[in-house]
Parts: C-alpha cells; structure tokens; sequence
C-alpha cells in the first residue's frame, strides 16, 4: 500500500506537469525512486493534451458542480422524472461546454494551446465524468493518460486511462442521504412553484392597479360633472321660483284688468241701451 501511495505521489506531481516537460521529469523521478516502484515509474505513460486539460479542472478544484450535476442526474432517473431530466440534461451540456472552455483556458496560461479536437475530446471526458460515477474517480485523481467518452469504456480501460493507481466509484449516496436530496428537490421545487404563484399574483395586481386607476378617474370626472349639473339645477330652480311669483303677480293683474275690462264693458252696453231708449 505504501508502495501505490508511493507512486499515486509522484504521478500526481508528473502530470501536473505541461506534457512536453514530462517525458523527461518522469524519466528524473524514476532514477529517484525507490526500486521497489521505479519501473512502475518509469511506465507511467504521457498525457495527451486532453487529459492534461482535464487535469487541471481537477486540480484547481473546477470540477465540483459537475460531480454534484452528476448525482442529481442519477437521483432524476431514479425517480423517473422525465421533466428534471430534460432541465438537468440541459444544465449539463451548458456546464460541460463551459468546463471545457475554462480548461483550453487554464492550458493557455500554462503556455499549452488546445487544438479544437482536443477541446472536443475534453469535453467527452468531462461528459463522461458527469453521465458515469467510475468516470468521475478516474477524472478527479488529476492523473489522466487519455481523453474519456461516456459509453465506451470498463474498468479495465479506466485503469489504462490514469496513472498511478485507480481508487473505486464515489460510495453511493445512502438512503438518508438520497431522502434528504429528495426533501431538497421537493423543498426547491415548491419555492420555484411559490415564487411563480407570486410572480403571477404580482403581474395580476399591477394590471388591476391600472383598471382601478382608471376608473377611479372616470369616477372623479363624473361626480365633478354632477356637481356642476346640481350647481346649475339649483340656478334653474332659482330661476323658476322667481318666475313663477313674477307669473303670479302678472296673472293678479290680468284678472285685475279682465274685471275692469269687463266692468266698463257692461257699463258701455247699459249706455247704449239707453240711448236707444
């Protein structure tokens, strides 16, 4: 067991290494070595520059939310939810694309260029790392020999793809920890559903706040219009209580002057039927 861990140690240092320096480094360390391991040190194979890359994503400890996206993609096929499989499917292509856009440029400042199949061939290994749990080990020793695709490989070609020894798949989450994952999902699940309901409810309120406005308007112009209405019946009725006294007052005189008139009229005719006489 020294012996591995051993070794494990001095690959570990080799292939944090540029690939063009290790060649020459690892040739160094196996001189070193104990005899024991000093051929296991010298068969310790050059990375590709794939592997590389993705070996930096491991040291630099980028590689935690994939691992995370990993198990809820499994929890999401336990549980057969078609629908968090297809947002989880999406955050995965999303974070593998960015992933492996963060390693070409973790090389680059180590004066390494990543040609477009390599970058291709980072990203499948990190895919593959998502998608398999024995992949996700392989890619978090930072010890990769050769790029990984998801579907096409055992564990014997897991062992050939890193260097130094291989440690077995991350220990399966237990039953605690799958109901608590689960309580989680549930938990966010209901506070996106809540937040959704709220928005809406939100939406809804602004829109009645404009109906209300607008007819809080209406109602202040048309009570405005009655004031002014009741302001003018009360000039009219003024108007017409005034004109019916002067009415009554003229009514007084007519039947004041038709009594005259008739008087005189009576008195006329007594005057002519005394002349006649």
């Amino acid at each position: 067991m020294a012996e591995r861990s051993d070794l494990d140690a001095i690959a570990a240092e080799l292939y944090a290494l540029p690939p063009a320096e290790f060649t020459a480094a690892r040739n160094r360390e196996a001189g070193m070595a104990d005899r024991s391991i000093a051929a296991q040190v010298k068969a310790l194979r050059k990375p590709t520059v794939a592997a590389w890359a993705v070996n930096l994503l491991a040291r630099e400890g980028q590689l935690a939310d994939a691992l995370e996206l990993s198990a809820a993609l499994r929890e999401a096929q336990e549980d057969l939810d078609a629908t968090e499989l297809a947002r989880l499917g999406r955050q995965r292509r999303q974070l593998v694309a960015a992933l492996a856009t963060q390693a070409v440029a973790l090389a680059k400042d180590a004066g390494v260029a990543v040609s477009p199949p390599a970058r291709e061939d980072v990203e499948k290994t990190v895919n593959a790392a998502v998608m398999d749990a024995s992949a996700a080990a392989a890619v978090m020793t930072a010890r990769l020999v050769a790029p990984l695709e998801a579907g096409t490989f055992e564990g014997a070609d897991l062992a050939d793809a890193v260097g130094g020894s291989l440690p077995g798949a991350p220990t399966p989450p237990t039953r605690d920890d799958l109901a608590e994952r689960r309580a989680r999902k549930a938990a966010e699940k209901a506070a996106r559903e809540a937040e959704r309901v709220a928005n809406e409810a939100e939406r809804e309120l602004v829109k009645i706040d404009a109906q209300r406005a607008k007819l809080q308007e209406r109602v202040d112009h048309v009570s405005e219009r009655i004031d002014d209405l009741r302001r003018d019946l009360e000039r009219l009725e003024t108007d017409r209580a005034t004109a019916e006294s002067a009415l009554t007052g003229v009514e007084e005189k007519r039947r004041d002057a038709a009594s005259r008139a008739r008087s005189a009229a009576a008195e006329a005719q007594r005057a002519r039927d005394a002349l006649e006489d």
